[in-house]
């Protein structure tokens, strides 16, 4: 159903034509003089408008150029008793859909609101193609699969089934992550396993939008809502109709906009800043954040009820440094993705370099490796990046200061040993080889150390001569050589 708006200062002309537009099922708002029309249109909007062409006050060419203004995509036809050439030529220059000569017969105004409400439906879809192409050049969106999220951690392997088991519904879903940890991803994995797929991918960062700001790119704006807000914009609900919208750190979203986001999670009608009109949408909503929403809200930042409807599905992402073990996959799948462009040459990394990035803590997570191997394709020299073509910051984070996990199955005693023996490795290693000293940076008793090298197969024992290098007796091994030095055990 339409919104006609008719216009016209002749009551039996004004409600006859409102007569005939109800009777083909669309809403009828009448107005009896030019200004009231414009009122009329600035306050609800029309989908069509009639208007006569003299009036006393403001005439028909004023309300047309006051729709044009408003609306430039309703639809405005101008019916007058004292039609001439030159006026008509007039009110189409100004943009009129079309100039109809009183009397006439109402089969013509059917036939004439029919083309219009075409037309006006055409100009929608128009400008609607034109905001989607707008959001997707700047989103840049190019479709993702598990290819593109790398891991074979317990943690990751969980995060797929999780996809494979919510994408093909309609539930919220909310991703929790550290920047960096590829939360977007996971998103557009969702989306791209969804019935939605051939729909929109639509995505909005709330915390990089002032609470205004936020409110128009949400839930688009009306020609002069605001200062600056020169044509209707739509919003980004609007432009993920049928598809999926993500809301990226939903944790920064004020109080005033939280309630609104609620209404449409719950009734899927919102209406544009400045506008009054409710527009209803079809979208699937996922949501990420940084934050611990939980303590959000507990501290009354964050609505509850909003925390729920969003916290349908919860994903949990983790952090790189908590899954070490997929730094290899993650270098080799940036070298093939990034080397093309960059440098073809190379084919992947050397053990060395591989360590410096297993020891390194991440804090910029997944997107911050990838920085680093694309730095590093730049200057690597030969077909493997090397230690000499990392970051700075790889270069000076030595492996000697942070321990490789041990992998495959072991128990905790065996966990335990292995981390010793590569602390105690690389002290000997930063000693030279003298033990007094290897002792004195672990900060242990030499007799206790002995036993220790010997237990790991570490260094060379010296002979019995040696004071240095003389083993432990029995006792001194199990027992240490010196007051509260425990027990070797």
């Amino acid at each position: 159903m339409a919104r006609v708006l008719i216009i016209d200062d002749n009551d039996t002309m004004r409600e006859g034509l409102a007569a005939t537009v109800r009777r083909m099922g669309h809403e009828a708002i009448t107005a009896s003089s030019g200004a009231e029309g414009i009122a009329h249109m600035r306050r609800r909007g029309a989908d069509f408008v009639i208007t006569d062409l003299k009036m006393e006050g403001t005439g028909g060419l004023d309300v047309l150029k006051a729709v044009q203004e408003i609306d430039p995509s309703c639809p405005a036809m101008i019916v007058t008793a004292y039609g001439t050439v030159e006026t008509a030529v007039e009110a189409m220059r100004l943009g009129a859909f079309d100039f109809l000569q009183k009397p006439f017969a109402p089969e013509v105004v059917r036939l004439k609101l029919e083309r219009g409400l075409d037309l006006r439906r055409e100009r929608l879809a128009r400008e609607r193609a034109e905001a989607d192409a707008a959001a997707l050049r700047a989103d840049a969106a190019a479709r993702y699969s598990f290819g593109e999220i790398v891991g074979e951690t317990p943690a990751m392997r969980g995060v797929f089934q999780t996809i494979e088991r919510v994408a093909p519904t309609d539930a919220s879903v909310y991703i929790h992550g550290e920047s960096g940890t590829g939360k977007e991803l996971v998103a557009r994995a969702i989306h791209e396993r969804s019935k939605r797929a051939a729909g929109p991918f639509v995505k909005v960062n709330c915390g990089a939008l002032a609470e205004t700001l936020l409110e128009s790119e949400l839930f688009g704006h009306e020609k002069g809502a605001f200062t600056g807000a020169i044509k209707r914009k739509l919003g980004r609900f609007e432009l993920a109709d049928k598809g999926t919208l993500f809301l990226d750190e939903i944790g920064d979203v004020s109080p005033a906009v939280q309630v609104k986001l609620l209404r449409v999670l719950q009734e899927r009608q919102f209406e544009r800043v400045g506008g009054e009109d409710t527009v209803t949408v079809d979208v699937r909503v996922v949501s990420a954040t940084h934050r611990d929403m939980k303590a959000e809200v507990a501290a009354g930042r964050f609505r509850e009820d909003l925390f729920y409807r969003l916290h349908v599905v919860p994903i949990e992402v983790p952090p790189l440094r908590e899954r070490p073990e997929d730094i290899a996959r993650l270098a080799a799948h940036f070298i093939a993705k990034l080397g093309p462009r960059t440098n073809p040459a190379v084919r992947g990394i050397d053990d060395a370099a591989l360590a410096r990035l297993q020891a390194y803590g991440w804090p910029g997570n997944v997107r911050e490796l990838e920085n680093a191997i694309e730095q590093s394709l730049v200057f690597a020299e030969g077909e493997r990046i090397d230690v000499r073509a990392l970051p700075g910051f790889l270069k000076s984070a030595s492996p000697e200061h942070a321990l490789a996990l041990p992998q495959g199955n072991m128990s905790l005693t065996e966990i335990l040993e292995d981390l010793e023996r590569q602390l105690i490795q690389r002290a000997y290693d930063k000693a030279g080889g003298v033990k007094t000293e290897c002792a004195r940076l672990l900060g242990v008793k030499t007799s206790a150390l002995y036993y220790k090298l010997e237990k790991y197969g570490i260094g060379v024992i010296a002979s019995r001569g040696d004071r240095d290098g003389a083993p432990p007796s029995d006792e001194e091994a199990l027992l240490g050589d010196g007051p509260g030095t425990p027990p070797v055990k």
